[in-house]
């Protein structure tokens, strides 16, 4: 049981990183400020993840991980409190890098403690429940915290992911028992696995498939009103792009069984890649039937993005299982880091070009990724990763 309130902190984390995309442009008006400023709400929350997500993971190795995931859940809460009470951009920056700080140290620790809570023969099926919250963040809460903030204000979307984090904590204070195991790596170790060359092209991969998504998905709302798509169609379009996610995300575990991960992996960034590409396409070149076509590329985008993640999961833990633990929590660094440099840029593309230039940048982006992935030669044996001490 205590493992299903890990997955509701990981969905309530969910949830608030990714509705974000949906209420920029209410936050934007809101705050007078403009849309690609608003946007970096998204960029200095990914990347507060991920500078912090390892640091604090160090600095708290020592204590009990109850102890900690209380610690983490307490900042992500008070962050989207702040968050409601923000009068101003430069508050509401900071309740964006105090829930960062809170979800970056509360989602390794989560599905370490899901490891260390249940027998060796269902710690598979713990990690999959874990990681289960964010995608049905994607399918539920997004479309959810969208509608409420539409009609509510987008101050009552972070009252309601508090509330969920609330709700987490109070299983989680009854529900984990203390005296779990401390089993975070040192600075030595991640730093041993982080020279490590094939690491190292699996963090760049990581790095620009999370760059490419994100750049339009930061501003996912912004082509969209100019659709003509009101607050409803968002949700719905949201829905979509988080049903896809869910789907492609199973699938890209199933494909990465039968195909092989890195087979898989171009799949999926092949097809995210195209469907970038396309989102540009029927904005520029179909404005008349852009209104239902464009749902083609989101739910492609969503289905091929998410089918990558898996299988680039499976491809990483080949190269040393004994340090694979290591190394996806700088995976975990890599993508929020993408995830930054996306909003960044995609900022600077709505604020130089238009809202129809984000899938080419976006693809460009995903394009590289796929590149590097070829070249890195899917016959090439991983050679193990030594860690001191």
């Amino acid at each position: 049981m205590s493992v299903f309130w890990l997955a509701v902190a990981a969905f309530a984390i969910g949830t608030e990183a990714f509705v974000i995309a949906g209420l920029l442009p209410t936050i934007a008006a809101d705050l007078q400020i403009s849309v690609p400023a608003a946007g970096q709400l998204v960029s200095v929350y990914a990347l507060t993840y991920a500078v912090g997500s390892p640091i604090l993971a160090i600095t708290l190795n020592n204590i009990d991980r109850r102890t900690v995931l209380m610690l983490a859940l307490s900042a992500f809460i008070a962050g989207n409190l702040l968050a409601v009470a923000a009068s101003g951009f430069a508050l509401l920056l900071t309740a964006r890098m105090l829930m960062a700080l809170g979800a970056g140290l509360c989602m390794p620790t989560a599905l370490g403690v899901s490891v260390a809570v249940s027998s060796p023969e269902r710690r598979g099926r713990a990690v999959a429940l874990v990681t289960s919250g964010l995608t049905i963040a994607t399918v539920i809460g997004v479309p959810l915290g969208n509608w409420i903030g539409s009609l509510f204000g987008w101050r009552a979307t972070f009252a309601m992911v508090a509330l969920l984090g609330g709700i987490a904590m109070a299983g989680l204070l009854f529900g984990l028992p203390r005296g779990l195991p401390r089993n975070t790596a040192s600075l030595a170790e991640r730093l041993a696995v982080a020279r490590h060359r094939n690491v190292l092209i699996a963090l760049l991969i990581t790095i620009l498939w999370a760059l490419g998504g994100f750049t339009m998905f930061t501003y996912f709302a912004v082509p969209l009103r100019a659709l003509g798509f009101d607050a409803s169609h968002i949700s719905l379009a949201l829905l979509v792009f988080g049903a896809a996610a869910a789907i492609g995300n199973m699938l890209g575990g199933l494909l990465a069984d039968r195909l092989g991960a890195l087979a898989t992996a171009a799949l999926g960034l092949t097809g995210m890649a195209s469907a970038l590409f396309l989102h540009s396409l029927v904005l520029k070149f179909l404005p008349g039937q852009a209104h239902y076509a464009i749902l083609g590329p989101i739910f492609l985008q969503g289905v091929s993005g998410w089918a990558f993640y898996p299988a680039q999961i499976a491809s990483i833990i080949r190269i040393d299982p004994q340090a694979s633990m290591v190394a996806l929590s700088l995976n975990a660094s890599a993508m929020y880091l993408g995830f930054a440099i996306g909003g960044a840029l995609g900022g600077a593309v709505l604020a130089g070009w238009s809202p129809t230039d984000l899938g080419w940048v976006g693809g460009l982006s995903v394009s590289a990724a796929l590149l590097v992935h070829l070249a890195r030669g899917w016959q090439a044996r991983p050679k193990p990763v030594k860690i001191a001490g």
